[in-house]
């Protein structure tokens, strides 16, 4: 049975679970909602890429530890930019969180916007967590 979870390190929006774990054959797959750089005093983190991008994988890292995974578990980024010419902001950020040996896979899309015109990129993520 799913289950849905909220860490309490990370700003909680009402209506919204910030993860959801699926049973999986003999694993959890863990998904989580596109997470903003939102400290868990729902305060906007910088005001560039690299910053921004910082504070949400900070936040990935907690949600995933409620779920019983880690960044390791990491299988599927999605990527959402409001401006891709500040993409090596993100990676430099991103290097300091994913294993470089073996990266997952991503998808990186340039949107016209994003919920807040001081949110520059938005990030979703599929993790699986062997359960044997």
């Amino acid at each position: 049975m799913s289950k849905f979870k909220n860490s309490e390190k990370v700003l909680n929006i009402k209506g919204l679970s910030q993860a959801v774990v699926i049973p999986f054959e003999n694993q959890k797959m863990i998904m989580l909602s596109g997470q903003i750089p939102f400290n868990k005093q729902g305060e906007l983190v910088g005001n560039d890429v690299k910053t921004q991008t910082i504070q949400i994988f900070e936040n990935i890292k907690n949600i995933l530890e409620t779920c019983g995974a880690n960044l390791n578990d990491i299988v599927k980024l999605g990527i959402f930019t409001s401006d891709i010419s500040q993409i090596a902001g993100y990676r430099e950020a991103r290097d300091q969180f994913i294993n470089l040996d073996e990266p997952p896979t991503s998808t990186l899309l340039e949107v016209k916007g994003l919920f807040r015109s001081d949110i520059f990129i938005e990030i979703e993520v599929i993790a699986m967590l062997k359960t044997v």
